[in-house]
């Protein structure tokens, strides 16, 4: 009779028979000894994703509170310099910039320059961001006749601006500039328009801005100076630009204007 082993070997026929041998037997399939383990998750594998996620979250509220800034162009106030659809780097480290939540601001490398594009916190809504060009400093007496710009009396070239026939115009919001006539103005008599006013003198720590679209934009001629603190930075380059205002579908992809990327401001 034959026997098997243990662990599946074929063994010899033993005894003594008719001189024939019976057949081997079948091996048996060897069991596994080890079972399925259950997939466990590595605890330093999730903290080591989440510290490399809060890293990229400070650097990003770092970069974005302190260093550089992303504005959206969507009104034409600034046209031609700026087209409705440009999306601008703003350099904020410029200018300085406010910690949030509180009162402290940290001082800028750079001074504010006339001419400059900027982008600020305007007086008269408070949630609103604007970017207009640096046009007065603190000292300096502007006035505008009959559409041309006067800086300490001197007439201005400005190849940058952008003018139209539109007939000019009162507003009650230009009553502001009778606090800053010059010397010599009659403060009763005087009735600003949007094309001829002053001459005003910009007192210390004020700025006068001025939309490059000068019979359509709302600038500094109605709502005021600005205080140095309003100033978040400096419009530095175009990233991106389309066509907002095309009716075509997905303008964002088929309405680029690919001249105007990497455009740098002035």
């Amino acid at each position: 009779m034959a026997r098997q082993g243990s662990e599946g070997k074929d063994s010899p026929i033993s005894g003594k028979g008719r001189g024939s041998a019976s057949l081997p037997a079948a091996p048996r399939k060897r069991a596994s000894s080890s079972k399925a383990k259950p997939s466990r998750r590595d605890p330093d594998g999730a903290a080591e994703w989440i510290k490399s996620l809060a890293i990229a979250a400070v650097l990003f509220v770092i970069l974005r509170t302190f260093l550089l800034q992303t504005f959206v162009i969507t009104s034409g106030s600034m046209e031609d310099t700026l087209l409705v659809g440009d999306f601008l780097v703003v350099n904020r480290a410029a200018m300085g910039s406010r910690i949030p939540l509180t009162g402290i601001r940290i001082p800028g490398y750079a001074t504010p320059r006339r001419l400059d594009v900027i982008v600020f916190d305007p007086p008269h809504e408070k949630d609103l961001k604007l970017v207009k060009r640096l046009i007065g400093l603190p000292g300096d007496t502007l006035q505008m006749r009959h559409q041309v710009l006067y800086i300490n009396g001197r007439a201005q070239d400005e190849p940058y601006v952008k003018h139209s026939d539109e007939a000019d115009v009162t507003d009650p919001w230009m009553e502001w500039q009778r606090d800053y006539l010059a010397p010599g103005v009659d403060r009763a008599s005087y009735a600003p328009t949007r094309d001829n006013w002053g001459p005003l003198v910009i007192p210390p720590g004020r700025y006068f801005m001025l939309g490059d679209n000068r019979e359509t934009s709302l600038d500094s001629r109605y709502w005021g100076l600005l205080e140095r603190w309003r100033l978040e930075g400096r419009a530095v380059v175009i990233y991106f630009s389309y066509n907002k205002e095309s009716y075509r579908p997905f303008p964002w992809i088929r309405e680029i204007r690919w001249s105007r990327i990497g455009d740098v401001i002035h």
